[in-house]
């Protein structure tokens, strides 16, 4: 809400890991760096530790992306398993199948037996195998030790498995017991990831306020600065959420910059306790001017209980264009005690071109099949009646539905998709969402479109979403799942354009790098190339599709 205010396109310090946002500092190579090393190391653990928000994740990512060809990944992120559930995680993650006779589950020598195979064979073909593993201070003794014994799986020359701990500072504290001492002795590289030295929060504050297109001065000054590195301990999610409250405090006071006072009363509101004994001044007027609240701060992150939530809330009715007779309107609840009223006041222009900015929505919504055919519009696909979706496959367009979506998902894809809402009699309709801001969503429908609040979208939204994506000749499946074949030719070609690498072939070598290129967009991660996946490197590779507004 105050990146305008500020001269920025983008609020900078999300605590969403986007890697439009990266930032390496000298210790973060030096982290990867010991991965890297680790993994050319052949075999044993590699140990990479560091405080909560200290940036574990960020070289992960980045070491997923620079992964050596010919290299498979298991990435194991819930490590509070027992022992045949972690064997029976790690071969679902390798595709390894596990063939077992008579009654009951397999046991643990069926597990390792299959494994084993598994990287003798990949061995053979000159394949490495690495098993990532995060969370790692959440690891029992017993499961240690199992990792321990699967380091016994070894040819004459090398062990075959590559096994990669990451965790907070107290995995470090695990590996020194007696009884893991065997363990400990097979690390052959270690670093504890520290935070960030003074000079390098300020660099990093920098860095994000340009990513985020600071074109003006920096609004912190050089106290201010001080001051965040001293409170957040250079730890970055701690300057992200002491920064983005700073500059909430900031833009709610209507000042160009931040000062120390400022910053104290920041981490008043984010870390439960006032810096320098006084409280936050700002904290009514910050709800005030905030409209949607918390209902749309959920929104935003993508909660699954905002919907429910809202829809117990009401809002002010705003009248909008009359709709024809009979026609399906969405109508959120006039509110007992508030009068109806205008967010923001429409500007002349924005009257014109049918653009409403209101609180709350009243305007005629679509049928399906109508909604698909507006949105086929922006993609010029001139489709003949009958079925949208059956028509655009025809010109290399699929459509895709998914029923639990959220905003945060809708913001990554970044692009205009199709929105069930509720209409006054509880009978969904449908719009377009066409643009989405930090406080704002558009919605277009009946030839008008209309900006809402967060909160005001969420009363009313099914919480599905649903759009097009352009596919190559070619593609049939919703997930291209194998590792030969045209579409897996042509994805791995495309990912290697992406990430400016060579191409590589080998039994998991295509989902390690839909998996890696999963992990820097984003997305969940599982190595399937799937709707979701195309979206992003379609927009990775440049292929013009239409964008959802993200700007006013």
């Amino acid at each position: 809400m105050y990146a305008r205010f500020f001269g920025l396109k983008r609020e900078p310090f999300s605590i969403a890991p986007d890697p439009r946002y990266l930032f390496m500092s000298d210790r973060h190579r030096e982290a990867l760096a010991h991965l890297l090393y680790g993994v050319k190391g052949g075999g044993g653990f590699v140990l990479l530790t560091g405080e909560i928000g200290a940036g574990k994740t960020t070289v992960c990512r980045c070491f997923l992306e620079q992964i050596p060809p010919r290299c498979n990944v298991a990435y194991i992120f819930n490590p509070k398993l027992t022992v045949d559930e972690l064997l029976k995680s790690v071969c679902d993650e390798f595709r390894i199948p596990c063939h077992h006779d008579g009654p009951g589950v397999a046991t643990v020598k069926e597990y390792v037996d299959a494994l084993n195979e598994f990287l003798l064979k990949t061995h053979a073909v000159g394949q490495n195998n690495v098993l990532i593993i995060d969370e790692a201070q959440n690891l029992s003794a017993s499961v240690l030790e199992q990792l321990r014994l699967l380091t016994n799986l070894e040819t004459n020359e090398r062990k075959l498995l590559q096994i990669i701990l990451i965790g907070q500072p107290e995995l470090r504290a695990l590996l020194a017991r007696p009884e893991l001492e065997q363990l400990a002795q097979r690390v052959i590289a270690r670093f504890h990831l520290e935070a960030l030295s003074a000079p390098e929060t300020r660099k990093y504050i920098r860095h994000r306020l340009a990513i985020s297109g600071m074109t003006r001065a920096v609004p912190f000054d050089a106290k201010a600065m001080t001051r965040i590195y001293e409170l957040s301990r250079g730890v970055p999610s701690r300057i992200n959420l002491l920064c983005d409250r700073a500059l909430l405090g900031a833009y709610a006071n209507s000042r160009p910059s931040v000062d120390r006072a400022m910053v104290d009363k920041a981490a008043h509101e984010v870390f439960g306790h006032a810096a320098d004994g006084v409280p936050s001044p700002w904290t009514t007027k910050r709800i005030a001017i905030a409209g949607g609240g918390v209902a749309a701060c959920v929104a935003l992150l993508g909660l699954g209980t905002v919907a429910m939530e809202s829809r117990h809330a009401t809002a002010p009715v705003v009248a909008t264009a009359k709709p024809a007779s009979g026609a399906s309107t969405w109508v959120a609840a006039a509110s007992a005690t508030e009068p109806a009223k205008l967010v923001a006041a429409v500007p002349a222009s924005s009257a014109a071109s049918g653009i409403i900015v209101a609180s709350s929505v009243k305007t005629t919504l679509h049928t399906e099949q109508e909604a698909w055919r507006e949105l086929a519009q922006s993609w010029n696909l001139k489709l003949p009646e009958g079925d949208p979706c059956l028509a655009a496959e025809r010109e290399h367009v699929q459509c895709f539905k998914i029923a639990n979506s959220n905003l945060a998902l809708i913001r990554q894809l970044a692009r205009p998709g199709i929105v069930s809402l509720r209409d006054e009699s509880n009978k969904p309709g449908y719009a377009l969402l066409t643009g989405l801001t930090a406080q704002h969503a558009t919605l277009h429908a009946g030839g008008v479109s209309q900006m809402v609040s967060l909160a005001t979208l969420a009363s009313a939204w099914k919480g599905d979403f649903a759009t097009y994506f352009r596919v190559p000749p070619g593609y049939v499946n919703k997930v291209v799942d194998s590792e030969t074949g045209p579409m897996a030719e042509w994805l791995t070609a495309q990912l290697a354009k992406v990430d400016g690498s060579t191409t590589t072939s080998g039994t998991g070598a295509l989902r390690s790098r839909v998996y890696a290129f999963q992990l820097a967009q984003g997305l969940k991660a599982d190595g399937l190339a799937g709707p979701t996946t195309f979206m992003q490197l379609n927009r990775a590779m440049g292929i013009a599709e239409p964008r959802l507004q993200t700007e006013r």
